[in-house]
């Protein structure tokens, strides 16, 4: 109720509760989107995921840490941000499912983005992702990744943390995935309801802000004029007018705004 009040400015327990309950009914597949804020609702991690997995129809849980912008009374840049290797020693710490090397850098954007990919079994959830040679994934620079030994499981671990699957193709991949290491053995009729993954979405603000990390980007929000607007710089430059009031400063200052 707390944290709902201060995010959100209403009890929306009751609201949410029953739409989930609605999803699961006709297994209608979502994510939960968690807003985090340092000292507030940071302790409910692990239990916002451990109730995601008793879902039917969550696919897992996505988190978002405040940033500086939009409604942020009394946040202090100094002191109240979350980043997101804090944020991923919580879900380490608190889940009791993850460890270090099951959440990791999303190779398209590592600044903004880690994920670590579950099955989902009967409630409960077997981490993947630190059951592959690290050595595989995450060895490059720029903005590229550089896989080495087997080109099979190159493919697979690619197609594995694309954040664009379909709910099929995110299926398939993971299933391709499995596959490839000898020491998994597959269950029976894998399919998109055994997929759980977790994620950090890392925004940016006007004190962490980084041109070269929004060039980065690979989460896009579709503006109304077909333009392709990067998720982590949406909220700083774009929401509720944003954009126009930018506009307006730079016509009075000619341009220099």
């Amino acid at each position: 109720d707390e944290a709902l009040r201060e995010l959100r400015g209403a009890d929306l327990r009751d609201v949410r509760r029953r739409a989930i309950e609605h999803l699961n009914e006709f297994n209608i597949s979502t994510t939960l989107v968690v807003t985090l804020k340092k000292g507030l609702n940071d302790s409910e991690v692990g239990d916002i995921i451990r109730y995601g997995l008793q879902q039917r129809a969550v696919r897992g849980v996505t988190f978002q840490p405040v940033q500086v912008a939009g409604r942020t009374e009394a946040f202090d840049p100094a002191k109240d941000r979350l980043t997101l290797s804090e944020v991923r020693r919580m879900i380490i710490e608190q889940s009791g499912i993850f460890q270090p090397e099951d959440i990791i850098p999303v190779p398209c954007h590592p600044d903004c983005l880690a994920m670590g990919y579950a099955l989902k079994l009967g409630g409960q959830a077997l981490p993947l992702t630190g059951m592959i040679d690290p050595q595989i994934l995450l060895e490059g620079g720029r903005n590229t990744i550089v896989f080495e030994q087997d080109q099979t499981l190159k493919d697979q671990v690619f197609d594995l943390f694309s954040t664009a699957h379909s709910p099929e193709s995110s299926a398939l991949s993971l299933k391709n995935l499995l596959c490839c290491l000898p020491s998994v053995a597959v269950p029976e009729h894998i399919g998109y309801d055994n997929v759980f993954r977790v994620l950090i979405m890392q925004f940016l603000d006007p004190y962490n802000f980084d041109v070269r990390s929004v060039k980065k980007s690979c989460v896009h929000i579709a503006h109304p004029d077909g333009r392709i607007i990067p998720f982590d710089t949406y909220n700083l430059f774009y929401r509720d007018g944003r954009e126009a009031l930018l506009e307006e400063l730079r016509a009075e200052t000619g341009g220099l705004a």
